[in-house]
């Protein structure tokens, strides 16, 4: 994934971003970081790149002044129509692979990540 972004200056987060905001449309950057869980430190640093580059805006949010709403630019518009599609790892990854047993290792690791974060949530 890396190799196929570095032509477009991106790293894989970077491109995470870009992929919601493209697919869902304007996110409170906090929101944001819980969707694709990430450290608010690492999106914050992120969202800085991806503002400095003209990739997204970064406005006050129109109900909560405090927060931050992110949206693509019309830069950042422009290279997501540019950027390769990247099925082609998941079917390197996991072409000839029974569905059946895809949707169970994903039900396990779901479940294990669902298990972890209420662990961290009681400390």
């Amino acid at each position: 994934m890396d190799a196929t972004l570095r032509p477009f200056d991106l790293g894989s987060t970077q491109w995470y971003v870009l992929w919601h905001l493209a697919n869902s449309g304007p996110t409170v950057q906090r929101d944001l970081g819980r969707m694709l869980e990430l450290e608010r430190a690492t999106l914050s640093g992120i969202v800085t790149t991806l503002v400095r580059k003209d990739l997204v805006a970064q406005s006050a949010d129109g109900t909560d002044q405090r927060q931050r709403l992110l949206s693509l630019t019309p830069a950042g518009q422009a290279l997501w129509q540019e950027l390769p599609d990247l099925t082609f790892i998941h079917d390197a990854a996991f072409g000839g692979a029974d569905r059946a047993d895809l949707e169970i290792a994903a039900r396990v690791l779901r479940t294990a990540t669902e298990n972890l974060h209420s662990l961290l949530k009681k400390d």
